[in-house]
């Protein structure tokens, strides 16, 4: 058999999902974030932005003038991994740091005018990716899911530092 496009094409000729992952909750969630991810990331590639910073930009711009800190407590992410977030959004002009007027050891994070522009754009362009992707469920039933991963995540919520 020929390598490439049709390869994977026998590959996933059998039953999809297969019959023994169709009820693994991992399995789901997994290729249902795949899923998405094929949809929501073309719709955010004309903004330069992933997923990941619009979700910094929706952060930071419902918790105000927030630290670095406290901003990666909000997103449940290791400081290293906002630090270097951060770093790229400064570089596209789409947020400011500076240091904290109360205590020099921190910094402040805060929109640009760009950043905001930028979040605006991304949330309608999310939010319509979103309602093709969960299309096949139907309004009602994409808010029950919606509602259900909601409670899941709130119920399981990382432990969170109360410092921050």
């Amino acid at each position: 058999m020929s390598s490439g496009a049709g390869a994977d094409d026998d590959e996933r000729s059998g039953e999809w999902p297969p019959a023994s992952l169709a009820d693994r909750l991992a399995f789901l969630l997994k290729h249902a974030q795949i899923g998405l991810a094929e949809v929501a990331d073309p719709a955010l590639e004309p903004l330069g932005v992933g997923g990941r910073e619009l979700a910094v930009l929706g952060v930071l711009a419902e918790g105000g003038s927030l630290s670095q800190h406290q901003a990666a407590g909000r997103l449940a992410i290791d400081r290293t991994t906002m630090v270097s977030l951060l770093d790229g959004l400064e570089g596209k002009g789409l947020v400011e740091r500076r240091p904290h007027p109360g205590d020099r050891r921190r910094n402040v994070v805060e929109l640009t005018a760009a950043g905001r522009q930028t979040l605006r754009k991304g949330t309608l362009a999310t939010g319509d990716a979103e309602r093709q992707f969960l299309s096949p469920l139907g309004e009602a039933d994409a808010q029950r899911l919606r509602d259900a991963l909601r409670l899941l995540v709130s119920a399981h919520a990382p432990h969170r530092d109360p410092g921050r």
